[in-house]
């Protein structure tokens, strides 16, 4: 049966998150403006068959698909085949990344010992409770709190949230942050989430992004923003700030978890990509849960 995929568009919002929003699934590939901010990276597409929301992508320079856990009410095992079919189809055997513990544990009910599981530690998610990261209450979290004592003491800010008015001013910021951390070795990945960044906030409502910004002398010192994954769960995408401004990071972070609905038990601030600094800042927030992913890969027949 070919499975009628289409492209991930921003009108696919309604449908797409009818899926995702009641799911427990917590990993932030589950974001809906995850999805389609990165779509032209990925050629990201969609299907729903039977109750389940089936995802497909490129990889590998777009030579080969990949494929998302199947999310809905949907039969598991007919929606596995159904991607599996399409896979070999295509000429490889069926790769399913992001598979967390809980998609592996379903999987293995359903189709026991049918798949190779990778673990891949550059992309597992750090999630934290929305109510650690506002309080910062704590022995582990002092330094955090002495970062943001020594910001106010030096500067008098406010917290608003973004709207359309200041989606200029982020946008100088993130310019003005390109242009600071752009080096030859990370310029096309720098590239493609500064297209990603800036296709997001030009959507800003359509994508049902929520984010907040720092505001000094009538300037955008820092900002960040992200949407939901599902009902408990929301996934912080973006975070920008001006590191001449000592603590910055810090407390956009503090200040955005602080304005966020109190729905969203869990904040999902996405992987680490392996790199070493940014591996060693999300530890030390000391995450609740550090999500595992998996590669997931069918074995032959």
């Amino acid at each position: 049966m070919d499975i009628p995929f289409k492209p991930i568009t921003i009108e696919d919002r309604e449908t797409i998150t009818s899926f995702t929003m009641p799911s427990n699934y917590r990993n932030c590939d589950f974001s809906f403006a995850n999805m389609c901010s990165w779509r032209f990276l990925y050629d990201s597409e969609y299907a729903v068959i039977n109750k389940s929301l089936l995802i497909r992508f490129h990889i590998e320079d777009k030579s080969r698909l990949a494929y998302m856990m199947p999310i809905g009410e949907g039969d598991l095992k007919q929606a596995i085949s159904l991607l599996e079919e399409d896979s070999l189809a295509h000429g490889h055997p069926l790769c399913m990344l992001g598979i967390t513990p809980d998609a592996k544990e379903n999987l293995e009910k359903v189709l026991p010992g049918d798949f190779y599981y990778i673990p891949e530690r550059d992309y597992y998610d750090y999630i934290y409770l929305r109510e650690d990261l506002a309080s910062l209450k704590g022995k582990k979290l002092q330094s955090k709190r002495n970062h943001i004592n020594k910001f106010k003491k030096k500067y008098v800010y406010e917290y608003v949230p973004i709207t359309p008015d200041i989606v200029p001013l982020c946008l100088r910021l993130e310019c003005k942050w390109y242009k600071t951390n752009n080096t030859e070795e990370d310029e096309e990945e720098l590239n493609d989430e500064r297209r990603s960044l800036t296709y997001a906030l030009h959507h800003y409502n359509e994508l049902g992004l929520i984010g907040g910004a720092i505001r000094v002398n009538n300037e955008i010192i820092a900002f960040t923003f992200g949407a939901p994954v599902n009902h408990n769960t929301f996934a912080v995408h973006v975070e920008k700030a001006d590191i001449n401004y000592d603590g910055a990071y810090t407390l956009i972070n503090q200040e955005f978890a602080s304005h966020l609905p109190e729905k969203y038990i869990y904040v999902n601030r996405e992987e680490d990509l392996g790199i070493p600094g940014l591996r060693q800042a999300k530890l030390s927030y000391n995450p609740t849960i550090l999500l595992e992913k998996c590669a997931a890969i069918k074995k032959p027949l």
